[in-house]
């Protein structure tokens, strides 16, 4: 029998959310409408320098051509701390290559949305707040592509050590979401943004006695070196150091058809899962041949 997608629910997740919300005057970020071809096109022009060829965090992809007509959910492991380097890195790669006539919507933390400048900023480049609701908008209403980083901060705060295996955390809301609307995953594996810093611990266990899922909707509380700070513990933004960001594109996951069951969305993330995984070691092992 097929599992139904949640009750589409628009309040703030996290207390923290709420109250800067309406102190700063953000606001939900579950408006896709918010998307204005312009704003990317800067973006790309100004941020992207530093992605381009030569550029400080120099972002190269391999396999775009294995993604289909829209809609399609493109699929992630994360990596580089609360920056997210890798998203700003892949997104320009994306309309560098597809232009901004194909709009990439890429949900995000609630956070982002918390004051009224980042909500208008982030909301115009096309990142949404991660909902289930806001997934099937884009994916099944618009038709538009779609990226998630199912691990969210336990995957972009993993230790430095496992920076090449994928922790979506046994989250899997993206692969219930995928068989309602049978639309294929594109898995996508990414390199290299983990070594803007180094994670020495992602601290999920501080994160769990401290309460910040119920306050602040966070799992982890990281220590790390980076940055200006040195050593530097919970989730404080960077300066990262050069890298190159390596990203590779892999063939579309198929749902199974309907009607589907638990059982069918846990298979389905396993494969997910298991293919974004070749792609990372496929990336490791060409890092180890440099």
């Amino acid at each position: 029998m097929r599992a139904p997608l949640r009750t589409p629910s628009r309040r703030p997740r996290s207390q923290l959310f709420k109250a800067l919300r309406d102190v700063l005057g953000g606001d939900l970020g579950d408006e896709p409408a918010a998307f204005r071809q312009d704003a990317v096109a800067r973006v790309v022009e100004t941020i992207g320098r530093a992605f381009g060829p030569g550029g400080w965090l120099e972002a190269t992809v391999r396999g775009f051509e294995h993604v289909p007509a829209s809609p399609a959910m493109l699929v992630s492991n994360h990596s580089g701390g609360t920056l997210i380097p890798d998203v700003w890195g892949f997104a320009i790669a994306w309309y560098r290559h597809f232009g901004t006539n194909r709009p990439l919507h890429i949900l995000g933390h609630e956070l982002l949305f918390s004051t009224r400048a980042s909500a208008r900023f982030f909301s115009s480049c096309g990142v949404l707040r991660a909902t289930p609701e806001v997934a099937t908008e884009v994916l099944g209403d618009l038709k538009r592509d779609l990226l998630v980083l199912p691990g969210g901060d336990r995957d972009a705060w993993r230790p430095y050590r496992d920076r090449y295996r994928v922790n979506f955390a046994g989250r899997t809301g993206y692969a219930r979401v995928a068989h309602e609307l049978q639309v294929p995953v594109v898995p996508v594996a990414h390199a290299g943004a983990h070594e803007t810093l180094l994670v020495l611990s992602s601290g999920e266990r501080l994160a769990r006695w401290a309460g910040l899922h119920r306050f602040a909707r966070a799992e982890i509380w990281p220590v790390h070196l980076s940055l200006p700070w040195g050593l530097a513990i919970g989730p404080l933004p960077h300066f990262p150091l050069p890298a190159r960001l390596r990203y590779l594109v892999g063939a579309p996951v198929r749902p199974a058809p309907l009607p589907y069951g638990d059982d069918d969305v846990s298979a389905f993330d396993e494969r997910v899962r298991e293919a974004i995984q070749r792609q990372l070691d496929e990336l490791a092992a060409g890092a180890l041949r440099r």
